[in-house]
């Protein structure tokens, strides 16, 4: 079975650091792009940040850009979202997805992680 499963989210105070991790289970991420997405209570899901699956080229959208990073481990299957100086907008749940490079569609989608940012 194909699953996309995301770890690493909880509660962290404004200003801290948080990392998650995004590993695939039953097929490899290489050549995939990857990408983060978040959820906050009656908004809409919004990019934050993904990765060629070529050469792993990173995106950052400019609401988390300077403070989120993305990278992808190909030998444990994993791609990260390295998040610092977190702050209350970025309460949310937090998906990771992946597509065949060259698709138009996300695929696979994993079943989220929760991140609250306290002050």
């Amino acid at each position: 079975q194909l699953s996309l499963v995301e770890s690493g989210g909880g509660t962290v105070q404004s200003g801290g650091s948080l990392r998650l991790s995004c590993q695939a289970s039953g097929f490899t991420l290489n050549m995939y792009a990857v990408a983060w997405f978040r959820q906050a209570p009656g908004k809409e899901r919004e990019g934050v940040s993904c990765i060629t699956g070529t050469d792993d080229t990173p995106t950052v959208q400019d609401i988390v850009k300077g403070r989120f990073t993305i990278s992808r481990d190909r030998a444990t299957n994993t791609v990260y979202l390295q998040m610092n100086n977190v702050k209350a907008e970025d309460t949310a749940v937090y998906y990771c997805a992946a597509k065949p490079t060259g698709s138009l569609k996300y695929d696979y989608w994993g079943q989220g992680t929760q991140v609250t940012v306290s002050s």
